[in-house]
């Protein structure tokens, strides 16, 4: 059994690619069923347990079976190991050998920065220039580039709650030729975006709907929790939002507190992701759009099934 690092992983996944592996999952016959929540009780050191399975079915053209194990140990940071850790244990369909290990935590930012671009080459106006990215934490740099690879973006600009994160992000990037800007006032940069993208451990809103040009869009990716916002009420409310899984109505913050809160109502949730890749609506120009996603274990098995294919044609 092969162990494939984060470094492997880097060097074998690219965008366009992902997206277009993860638009083929999302049409295709796959089973994803829901996720394991356990949580795990130690003295001074609680912690939860996810288990993400997702396997192909009989109609697509090779056989996988997958599974995501997450571990998120909030008290880790005094022990100076990461709070969240996983592994993706990779199979064959057909006998259930197990074939690949690979670094899950790289996987996972490879392909939620994937699913928001997925959804954005089906949301975002065709000829959307100036991206806002909300957040610089290990999200930012791959959701920047995985939106670039779909939209003409021209203009990035980058705000963090802490001013000097954003900045360092920002020369890292620019020193790779991408053109982003740290900035300090959001407000003024949201007003002028044609993409916003969030990616924060915020509990309370950061990018309020009435900031939201005509034809924008809003990513929300963070608030994977219901005590965590990223957008007002409002901005919902303006918004022709979709969601990646109908897990999102219920789980993380933003659509799932609306809905819950009664700022909008079930039906102005549209539609999901895979709806997006099978459907694609019919934008108008005017119209401001969102999409939340809360992760599923399709993407993570699409991701992994590229990476894996990926490794062997190399060999």
């Amino acid at each position: 059994m092969r162990v494939v690092t984060s470094a492997e992983i880097d060097r074998v996944l690219a965008f366009p690619a992902l997206i277009e592996a993860l638009a083929e999952a999302f049409c295709g016959d796959m089973v994803t069923p829901v996720r394991h929540h356990h949580e795990i009780e130690r003295p001074g050191a609680d912690g939860t347990l996810l288990l993400m399975p997702s396997w192909t079915g009989p109609a697509m053209r090779d056989g996988f079976l997958g599974v995501k194990v997450v571990t998120v140990f909030p008290e880790n940071g005094a022990r100076s190991l990461p709070s969240v850790m996983g592994s993706y244990l990779l199979m064959d369909g057909a006998t259930g050998a197990p074939m690949a290990v690979l670094d899950g935590t790289r996987l996972t930012v490879w392909r939620t920065a994937a699913a928001s671009a997925l959804a954005a080459r089906a949301l975002a106006r065709a000829d959307a220039s100036r991206m806002v990215m909300v957040g610089a934490g290990a999200l930012a740099p791959f959701l920047i580039r995985a939106h670039m690879s779909q939209r003409p973006i021209r203009e990035v600009a980058l705000w963090n709650h802490r001013p000097e994160k954003a900045e360092a992000l920002a020369a890292e990037l620019q020193a790779e030729g991408l053109p982003v800007t740290s900035v300090t006032d959001l407000e003024a940069a949201v007003r002028a975006a044609d993409l916003v993208s969030c990616a924060t451990l915020s509990t309370a809103p950061i990018v309020k709907g009435a900031w939201l040009k005509e034809g924008s869009h809003l990513d929300l990716v963070g608030a994977f929790n219901l005590k965590m916002r990223e957008a007002d009420d409002e901005a919902l409310r303006r918004a022709q939002v979709y969601i990646d899984t109908p897990a999102a109505r219920t789980e993380g913050g933003d659509v799932a507190v609306a809905l819950q809160r009664g700022a909008i109502a079930e039906c102005h949730v549209r539609g999901t992701l895979a709806d997006l890749c099978r459907t694609p609506p019919h934008r108008i120009p005017s119209a401001i759009t969102a999409f939340k996603s809360v992760g599923t274990a399709l993407e993570d098995l699409a991701a992994a099934m590229l990476v894996w294919r990926s490794l062997q044609k190399a060999v």
